[in-house]
């Protein structure tokens, strides 16, 4: 039974550490206490900006996302048998392109070694310039649907660090054009259909993972399209190119009961040409041995039309069995005595981690090869191994047929978690990197696990976990997490179970799963409590108080956040600097009593909810009385703070407004075309003010002068001739009115011995001089 554990030294553990935004949040990862969550502010919003990946007519290739880097290996390198020209598929390409170049979807169904990789990246070639976007390339092995749109997101978007809510990730995708082709895409049904929705502009090209694949619902945009094998001209075709010689009649005879046998699976040849490899040696062999037998002994003589060296060959070639078809049909053990010994070494790895082989830099420290790249070029060849996703996995069926032979192998994994450990850690490796490696991380977590060294497994999750969050690779951080508390409760550590519980409740809160992170953050700040961790309980405590007072309130996209707060802010921002600008200019020439008059008028405005223009007759302002005083600056005399004033037109027309702050007014106005003619307007309402007092301009006379440099005069509506009828306009206060046009007063400078009086300056531009009857002032 397993002892209590306070924990595991970390003292030697690399752990990354950074921040990126998730939704609406702004996670720190690997922070002292576990990874913090708080809300995100709105300048640390990521502003995704479009990736160039190739449009149509530009010559640019088909464009690889972050997710599936290509693999250190033959594909890679160009000297593997999947780089040979496709036989047999030209039709079911143009078919495909055809059908892409429509705008329509599919789903491409067909058995584990039917060449379905190989068909997706031509297709992918071919579609170069099909969409606006390009191709984007994607590996879905053992990738989530949420994975999946991250890949997506990330190939059409540069932002690191950034992986979009829900609502804002379909904004984003709706502006993405690009033929998306998917190899070995593991979810079906709704999130499959998820996954489409969010990219309505772009059409999908799937290629089913082995134990997928069900049926399609009811108005799907995939279609189904099932991928056989290559005709048998095709696989005899294929097995003599890889064998590197043509076929004899037994070999031909051979070959068409395989073909037979598989269904013509490009696969099944693959294989059984690497056997007729291990055959051809042993034909060479055997001739080697008998050209040393006869320089030691001497050679026999031999008739004339055996002298021929491939007559010899022939020969003997015939005197080495061939393997019956049953044998081909799983040929990992056959295919394991050709190999060599490195080739071996890196097989019996990747049996061990599951079937994942680690990338060929990884291969010196974890089985002391120093060649390992000849080593899965070895593999791949033979057709036991294949690049998917960034590194090597073995191929369909190798796994079942020798996991019994060698079992779990716990010499051959030993330190391999030490090293990844180390490795997720340091500096100079990159995310994508940790991205592409991250099926052979968890494969080693199981073998350690499998080898029954949980301390091993403990500390490269707690290594990893951080890695791929930062990697933004959330399926397989949960998987890391899950494994870790397992083996945390198996080794009976509170604190790491804590640790890695108190990360769950972050991924959960993160992916808006509020049930899921409200269990895991109690179950984290329980077993921190238990263990005497106050301050792990605190930060624990914390975050569930946050995620349990964000669930509360409306979750609002960072979409609306981005499209509402920000730009508001910067157009209030622009308005403010217009606005003092503005009044900066107007304050220059108006005194402050104007500037309370005028903000008297706006409220008289604002309740009556019209404006009164003012018309005249005639070319020439009629004079004013002898003795006549005009009060203020524009006639107009009152209390500025209650809103009352009484105009004094140079005819004796008087005009008086009252305003005050109630909800009902009324108003009302009337005028005729003859000058003298009182014309009033009154608005009434409950709340009045204190009256202040105010200074009146006159002149000698009793006049106001004209402007004064510090005072201009406010322009004045001319008077038109009495021959011309004044337009009336009705207000919403009376049915019928009639202006008399007031002359333009003078003002002088101001006399401080003068009576109290108001100006309020006219609403309406000067005229020009001889310009027609003015139109009255539209209503408020």
């Amino acid at each position: 039974m397993a002892q209590p554990s306070d924990g595991i030294g970390q003292e030697n553990l690399r752990v990354r550490s950074g921040d990126l935004v998730a939704g609406r949040y702004l996670v720190t990862v690997a922070g002292p206490d576990g990874s913090e969550v708080q809300p995100c502010p709105p300048h640390r919003y990521p502003e995704p900006r479009r990736r160039p990946v190739g449009g149509a007519g530009s010559g640019a290739g088909a464009a690889a996302g972050p997710g599936p880097m290509p693999a250190v290996g033959p594909v890679a390198l160009g000297a593997a048998p999947g780089d040979l020209p496709l036989l047999d598929r030209e039709g079911q390409v143009a078919q495909l392109v055809g059908m892409l170049s429509e705008g329509r979807s599919i789903r491409l169904l067909g058995d584990p070694g039917s060449g379905r990789s190989a068909l997706l990246a031509a297709v992918a070639e071919a579609a170069a310039g099909l969409a606006p976007d390009g191709v984007v390339q994607l590996s879905g092995y053992r990738r989530t649907a949420d994975d999946l749109l991250q890949d997506l997101f990330a190939a059409g978007y540069q932002a690191d660090g950034y992986r979009p809510d829900r609502a804002r990730l379909l904004e984003l995708l709706a502006r993405v054009g690009a033929v998306v082709v998917i190899d070995e895409v593991g979810p079906d049904g709704a999130e499959l259909e998820e996954l489409l929705a969010a990219a309505p502009e772009c059409a999908f090209l799937l290629s089913v993972a082995p134990g997928s694949g069900g049926a399609l619902p009811v108005g799907s945009r995939l279609e189904d399209q099932l991928l056989g094998g290559l005709s048998r001209e095709a696989c005899l075709a294929l097995l003599a190119r890889l064998t590197g010689r043509p076929l004899d009649e037994a070999e031909r005879s051979w070959a068409v009961d395989l073909w037979f046998e598989s269904q013509g699976l490009p696969l099944r040849f693959v294989q059984a040409a690497a056997l007729l490899r291990r055959r051809d040696a042993e034909v060479d062999a055997r001739l080697a041995a008998a050209e040393d037998r006869g320089t030691l002994f001497g050679r026999p003589a031999e008739p004339a039309g055996l002298t021929d060296p491939a007559i010899r060959e022939a020969e003997l070639r015939a005197t080495v069995a061939l393997p019956s078809v049953a044998e081909v049909a799983a040929p990992a053990q056959l295919l394991l005595e050709g190999l060599s010994d490195e080739a071996l070494a890196v097989l019996r790895l990747a049996v061990a981690f599951g079937g994942e082989c680690p990338t060929a830099p990884h291969l010196p420290a974890l089985i002391d090869v120093d060649h390992g790249e000849s080593a899965l070029r070895e593999l791949t060849e033979c057709g036991l191994a294949e690049s998917l996703g960034g590194h090597h996995r073995l191929t369909a069926g190798v796994l079942t047929a020798l996991a019994p032979r060698w079992g779990t192998d716990a010499q051959i994994t030993e330190g391999a978690a030490e090293h990844f450990a180390w490795w997720v850690g340091h500096a100079s490796v990159s995310g994508a990197q940790i991205a592409a490696e991250a099926e052979v991380l968890l494969g080693a977590l199981r073998a350690e696990r499998a080898a029954g060294r949980p301390a091993a497994v403990l500390g490269l999750a707690r290594s990893a976990a951080p890695a791929l969050a930062l990697a933004l690779r959330w399926g397989a951080w949960r998987q890391v997490l899950e494994l870790g508390a397992e083996q945390a409760r198996a080794l009976g550590s509170a604190r790491d179970e804590a640790w890695f519980q108190h990360e769950l409740g972050v991924l959960w809160l993160c992916q808006d799963q509020p049930e899921q992170a409200r269990t895991a953050l109690e179950a984290a700040g329980r077993l921190r409590s238990g263990a005497g961790d106050s301050r792990g309980m605190l930060a624990s405590r914390r975050l569930l108080t946050m995620s349990q007072r964000l669930e509360l309130e409306p979750a609002a996209s960072e979409a609306q956040t981005q499209a509402i707060r920000r730009p508001v802010i910067r157009a209030l921002a622009e308005r403010s600097w217009q606005s003092a600008s503005q009044s900066a200019s107007v304050l220059r020439g108006w005194s402050r009593r104007n500037v309370l008059v005028a903000a008297g008028g706006l409220v008289v405005l604002a309740v009556v909810g019209t404006t009164v223009g003012v018309l005249g007759a005639g070319s020439s302002p009629a004079p004013a009385p002898a003795g006549a005083t005009v009060g203020g600056d524009n006639g107009v005399s009152g209390n500025t703070m209650t809103g009352t004033g009484t105009a004094v037109s140079a005819g004796g027309a008087t005009a008086s407004a009252t305003a005050s702050g109630s909800a009902s007014a009324s108003a009302s106005a009337s005028t005729t075309a003859t000058a003298g003619t009182p014309a009033s307007a009154t608005a009434t309402a409950g709340r009045s003010h204190s009256a202040v007092p105010t200074t009146q301009q006159t002149t000698g006379g009793g006049t106001t002068a004209p402007g004064t440099p510090d005072q201009p005069a406010p322009p004045v509506a001319a008077p038109t001739t009495p021959s011309a009828p004044a337009p009336s306009d009705p207000g919403p206060a009376s049915p019928s009115h009639s202006v008399s046009p007031p002359p333009p007063p003078t003002q002088n400078p101001t006399t401080p011995s003068a009576p109290a009086s108001s100006a309020v300056p006219p609403t309406t531009p000067p005229p020009v001089s001889g310009s027609p009857t003015l139109k009255p002032a539209a209503a408020g």
